[in-house]
């Protein structure tokens, strides 16, 4: 029998909850990174279906479209309001919650009879997705013990590995079996259910260490104020959003056209683009990984300005070498441009300590917006002109890196500010 988790199996002590602001608590981290891959798994399903459901049920793109917008909708626009709410109220359980609204979405969607009950089932599955990701970073920032960008790293990685893993489990569990065959991956979101339950102990644990009076100091333990003037903050926040912009307008580039690209200038086989489009993303999970640690180290700032202005060079000679030259270099823009987003989302708590769950939820929102919206710009554009210019285009993206310099070295403004 497995043993039941219970408040009195989780270790109350003050380094364990991190509630000494020093140390990391990677029982917590490593759960909300798997609960992350199994949340991001789960949203994947949902594109790589769409082929079965037109298929099926006769849909016309428009429709497919349609499906597309409810999802990106309440998945991406939902996350600031609802990290605004948990910054103000926190429900610790409420991770748990958002998760129970996928599942009851995956379980609609494996037997939905027509149009309307997949809108119902693919908003539901957005809704948790919305609630999860801006709670889940505030978690992460808890239990870093002030190592706040390999905490955001290990978070960031499970979704990396999840959104690759959703169409290799369609491909061979959904398009052999069918519709019916969705409802299996209600399992998961089960497992992460009794993850993120545990999870919302420890936060409501973490929460109620201390004395009612200082809960607001405790959730913003580890977010000194940068004390810089609002109107640099809000300066540096536009900025922040720009980068953002350049970052996954050509990351969904290169994840929804690169295979194409291959086909087209080389003409290798399906599953040969294949096999290269997840050398590019296994290296953006290895990237994911890095950024946030060096961020730590060096300094976020720096690390963006690396990340999304020395991934340059590598992007504007990709679309001109060889195959073997073409393999090689999106290994390394993977590896460079993914490095850039934990640092992103830390400084940008950094800059707002007190609106954690906001700000997370933001730029998480805006990242699946600006992908969604950069996929449908390049399939336009590409339809226009061709595969090859969209690649030659889109390279110029990373060069907006050269911004980063404006932002303001808030790892130094920190330091005056302790030292008062």
């Amino acid at each position: 029998m497995k043993p039941t988790i219970t408040l009195k199996t989780i270790d109350t002590s003050p380094a364990a909850l991190g509630a000494d602001g020093r140390s990391t608590v990677y029982p917590i981290l490593f759960m909300i990174c798997a609960a992350h891959l199994l949340n991001d798994m789960m949203q994947s399903v949902i594109p790589a279906v769409y082929p079965l459901l037109k298929e099926k049920f006769g849909f016309s793109f428009a429709q497919i479209g349609l499906i597309t917008l409810v999802f990106q909708m309440t998945s991406s626009l939902f996350q600031p309001f609802i990290g605004r709410y948990a910054d103000r109220h926190p429900r610790p359980f409420s991770l748990a919650v958002g998760m129970c609204s996928t599942l009851v979405g995956l379980v609609l969607l494996a037997v939905a009879p027509g149009f309307l009950s997949i809108l119902l089932a693919v908003a539901l599955i957005g809704w948790g997705s919305s609630v999860f990701h801006p709670e889940s970073s505030r978690v992460a920032q808890l239990a870093s013990g002030g190592r706040k960008g390999l905490a955001q790293s290990i978070f960031q990685v499970g979704g990396n590995a999840g959104a690759a893993m959703g169409p290799l489990l369609t491909a061979l569990i959904v398009i052999p079996f069918g519709q019916s065959s969705i409802g299996w991956f209600a399992t998961t979101a089960l497992l992460a259910i009794a993850l993120l339950v545990y999870v919302g102990r420890w936060y409501r644990l973490r929460i109620d260490y201390v004395a009612h009076e200082e809960a607001a100091a405790a959730v913003s333990a580890n977010h000194p104020n940068v004390g810089l003037p609002r109107r640099t903050i809000r300066r540096a926040l536009l900025i922040l959003t720009v980068l953002v912009f350049s970052k996954y307008f050509y990351i969904a580039c290169m994840t929804n056209y690169f295979t194409f690209f291959l086909m087209d200038k080389f003409a290798v086989s399906v599953q040969a683009s294949q096999y290269c489009l997840f050398a590019f993303l296994a290296a953006s999970a290895v990237g994911t990984v890095i950024g946030g640690p060096l961020g730590d180290r060096y300094g976020r700032k720096y690390v963006i300005w690396g990340s999304i202005l020395g991934a340059a060079p590598f992007t504007l000679l990709l679309p001109y070498v060889s195959l073997t030259g073409t393999i090689i270099l999106s290994i390394f823009i993977g590896l460079i441009i993914s490095s850039a987003f934990s640092a992103i989302v830390v400084y940008a708590t950094d800059l707002m300590p007190d609106k954690v769950g906001m700000v997370a939820g933001l730029f998480f929102g805006l990242m699946f917006g600006l992908g969604g919206i950069g996929s449908a710009f390049f399939g336009w554009l590409a339809d226009r002109t061709s595969v090859e210019f969209i690649f030659q285009i889109s390279t110029l993206l990373p060069l907006l890196g050269v911004i980063t310099g404006w932002l303001p070295n808030i790892e130094v403004q920190q330091r005056v500010e302790k030292s008062k």
